[in-house]
């Protein structure tokens, strides 16, 4: 399902090489994974999480606590019956691996993410999913080659969406709720925007339903909350020392997530 990044070809794999007809060629990584994002698609030296940062969002997310968003991603995406499917901005692997439990083992699963770290995580952790280092602004798929995309947080291009994904196929897409993390916000801003609610339009698909998911969240242990704002951009905001306090306080947090289901028209 590869094409060339640098010439839109289809890739072959030989051994433990892909190339395409004009001898553009990309290992195979040990760990399984393939690089396709070639340095003029960089917007850094390592572009994506960093290692700290991928470690901070694992430990984050073993704790269960994402796992309700998780669960309910999953229940819409089997409803879909997708023989092949993309997670966007994959990570280090979490929802990917979560998902391959759930979906039929004939079911074909790749995941893209500009972060090489994140992506030699995933690979190493769930063998049978195929990881690629790629950005979604210029996917390294052929046209149609996926039933569903998922597309949790991450930044996207709607006419690459439009180009991946089959006739008839389906668009996941999470994004925050009014609530999510808005003591984060409080502890930072003396007056609070809350996040739209407004359905996003996605030219070229059809917005099916929509699911609320929101729940208070019992921080277990500081570090809990620690690794939870490493994985925000709103960590920028706090300073050391408020970023201390806010971790040593807060008992609890808000979880408001939006699940958007769109069908390609």
């Amino acid at each position: 399902m590869y094409i060339c990044p640098l010439c839109r070809e289809p890739l072959k794999l030989t051994g433990r090489q892909y190339q395409c007809s004009k001898h553009h060629s990309f290992d195979l990584a040990r760990e399984g994974y393939i690089n396709l994002l070639p340095v003029q698609q960089k917007n850094s030296k390592d572009p994506g999480d960093n290692k700290q940062m991928i470690e901070a969002r694992r430990a984050f997310l073993q704790s269960g606590a994402y796992q309700p968003l998780s669960d309910a991603v999953n229940t819409l995406l089997v409803q879909t019956t997708p023989a092949t499917v993309l997670d966007l901005g994959c990570g280090e692997g979490y929802y990917s691996g979560r998902l391959q439990q759930a979906l039929s083992q004939t079911t074909i699963q790749a995941g893209i993410d500009i972060s090489k770290a994140a992506i030699k995580y995933a690979a190493r952790h769930y063998p049978a999913i195929h990881f690629a280092v790629a950005s979604a602004y210029q996917l390294p798929f052929a046209a149609r080659s996926f039933d569903s995309v998922l597309r949790i947080y991450a930044p996207s291009d709607n006419a690459e969406l439009q180009r991946v994904i089959r006739p008839q196929g389906y668009l996941i897409s999470v994004s925050p709720g009014p609530e999510h993390l808005v003591e984060m916000k409080q502890a930072v801003y003396p007056n609070v925007r809350l996040h739209s609610a407004e359905i996003k339009q996605e030219p070229g698909f059809v917005h099916i339903t929509r699911q609320q998911l929101n729940y208070t969240l019992a921080i277990s242990e500081p570090q809990q909350l620690d690794n939870l704002l490493q994985m925000v951009p709103l960590a920028w905001k706090f300073s050391n020392e408020q970023r201390q306090a806010f971790v040593t306080a807060t008992q609890s947090i808000s979880i408001d997530f939006l699940l958007d289901v769109y069908q390609l028209a």
